[in-house]
């Protein structure tokens, strides 16, 4: 019976990486993700970057 050392070392071995395939799918799924959620995402960055502004002329006046 293998150790489970031996099985980690055999399993990185016979790893061969991701294909391009997963990379794209992967991709396809962030953009779908980041398209559900735009307006939820623009919101946020413009509230974000409000409050930076806002601190910022606090700073410099």
């Amino acid at each position: 019976m293998k150790t489970v050392a031996e099985r980690m070392k055999g399993f990185w071995r016979k790893e061969e990486g991701i294909g391009t395939l997963e990379i794209i799918l992967i991709i396809a799924v962030i953009i779908i993700i980041a398209f559900i959620f735009k307006n939820w995402i623009i919101s946020l960055v413009n509230s974000l970057l409000g409050k930076a502004d806002s601190k910022a002329e606090k700073i410099f006046d």
